[in-house]
C-alpha cells in the first residue's frame, strides 16, 4: 500500500487503536468519566491524526533525500521522538483548557502520554510496515 491511501489508513488505524488504550486510562486518572475522557481523547486524536499525516509526509520527503533511505532502528527512534515533540506543542494548551489544570500539570500529563506514545509509535509503525510494506520513498535506488 502506497501514497495517500497508505497515509490515511496508517493515521486512522493508529488513532483508533490509541483511543482504545487512552480513553479508559484518562477516565481513571482524572475521574471524569468515559464521556469526558472520550471527548478529550478524541479531540487529541484528531489533532494527532492531522499532525501524523503532515509529519509523515514531511518525514518521508526528508527520508527520500537521504543517502541510505532504509528504516533503521535509529531512524524509527528519530521518527517517534520528533513526532511526539511536535505534538506536545499542540496538545499541552488543549489539556490546560479541557481539564482546567495548570500548565505544569498539563505538561506532566502530556509527558506521561508522550512516554506511552513513544513506545506505541515505535511498535505501531514497525508493525504497520511489516503488514503493509515500507513507503516507496524508502525503496528508491540512489545508485549507492
Amino acid at each position: 500500500m502506497q501514497g495517500k491511501k497508505r497515509k490515511v489508513v496508517q493515521a486512522v488505524s493508529y488513532e483508533l487503536v490509541a483511543l482504545i488504550f487512552i480513553t479508559p486510562a484518562m477516565a481513571w486518572v482524572f475521574k471524569g468519566g468515559l464521556a469526558l475522557s472520550g471527548a478529550l481523547a478524541l479531540a487529541l486524536c484528531l489533532v494527532a491524526m492531522a499532525w501524523n499525516m503532515l509529519f509523515n509526509s514531511l518525514f518521508e520527503a526528508w527520508e527520500k533525500r537521504q543517502r541510505k533511505p532504509q528504516r533503521t532502528v535509529a531512524r524509527r527512534v528519530l521518527h517517534a521522538i520528533t513526532f511526539e515533540l511536535g505534538l506536545l506543542l499542540m496538545t499541552v494548551p488543549m489539556l490546560v483548557w479541557a481539564l482546567s489544570i495548570g500548565w505544569w500539570q498539563a505538561l506532566a500529563t502530556d509527558f506521561s502520554l508522550m512516554l506511552f506514545f513513544l513506545l506505541y509509535a515505535f511498535v505501531f509503525q514497525w508493525g504497520f510496515d511489516l503488514l503493509f510494506g515500507v513507503p516507496s520513498a524508502t525503496l528508491v535506488d540512489h545508485g549507492i
